[in-house]
């Protein structure tokens, strides 16, 4: 998500074609050779959300980019029907003229509004948050009524999957925010080489997940989608709770 006044500006380099929106900062890319790959590292870690709600039927994007993750989605992830809410239409014009965005069908729809608005009850059961404004995350999509009605928005089982900079000075406040929303049920993790965070918000999860049954899927989700699923298991150690059996999803009633 963007504000309308920021430059939109298209660059390749090296066979990579990058998305500015108001100044150098990417904002998407997409290797030409291969428009439907996930060129950027942060994007195929949010895919990591599979590790915890393998089968989305209905995902609501909120930010569109160069449309990378609602490509990868058209292509690989065929049982899940696509909505994406974009502020900006030049944004969509560029992604549809120049990043290999697919038309609208009836597994991908893309909308021109405001993701902050976007939210129904029960409206998807996967929820992709990666909106930006002048490179930092718009105050009503960090807010604690925006996150309250992101676990409303999510069927159950569900997950929200949001993009944070690793350097956001607001951080920890918006994670807490999240905890709360979804009664402590988050995981995070940093991604593995870009500056970026992933937070994992689940509704419907077990207390804990046993490792051994992570990296079972982690082996089969790496098969199936060509991503680096085992890395992002160990890497979520780094930020989370954890025993040598299990990964705790919720935490106990005495640490929230």
């Amino acid at each position: 998500m963007k504000k309308k006044s920021s430059q939109v500006a298209v660059s390749d380099s090296r066979g990579v074609r990058t998305l500015h929106v108001g100044g150098e900062a990417i904002q998407s890319q997409m290797k030409i050779g291969d428009p439907f790959a996930l060129a950027l590292d942060y994007t195929r870690c949010m895919m990591a959300f599979l590790l915890f709600h393998p089968a989305p039927r209905e995902a609501l994007m909120i930010g569109l980019g160069g449309g990378s993750l609602p490509k990868f989605f058209h292509k690989n992830l065929r049982k899940t029907a696509v909505r994406v809410i974009e502020l900006d239409a030049r944004v969509v014009a560029a992604a549809r003229t120049q990043f290999a965005l697919p038309p609208d069908d009836a597994r991908l729809e893309v909308l021109i509004g405001d993701g902050a608005d976007a939210l129904a009850p029960e409206c998807c059961d996967l929820l992709v948050v990666d909106g930006y404004e002048d490179e930092a995350t718009p105050a009503a999509m960090v807010s604690q009524a925006f996150f309250d009605a992101a676990w409303c928005a999510l069927d159950e089982p569900g997950a929200l999957v949001v993009n944070f900079m690793d350097d956001d000075r607001d951080f920890d406040r918006n994670l807490q925010r999240i905890e709360r929303a979804f009664g402590g049920a988050v995981i995070a993790f940093q991604s593995l080489r870009d500056p970026n965070i992933v937070v994992l918000g689940l509704k419907g999860a077990p207390p804990a997940i046993a490792w051994r049954e992570l990296r079972s899927r982690s082996v089969a989700l790496e098969r199936n989608y060509g991503l680096p699923f085992p890395r992002y298991v160990e890497r979520l150690r780094t930020m989370n709770r954890w025993t040598t059996d299990e990964l705790l999803i919720i935490p106990p009633q005495d640490e929230r």
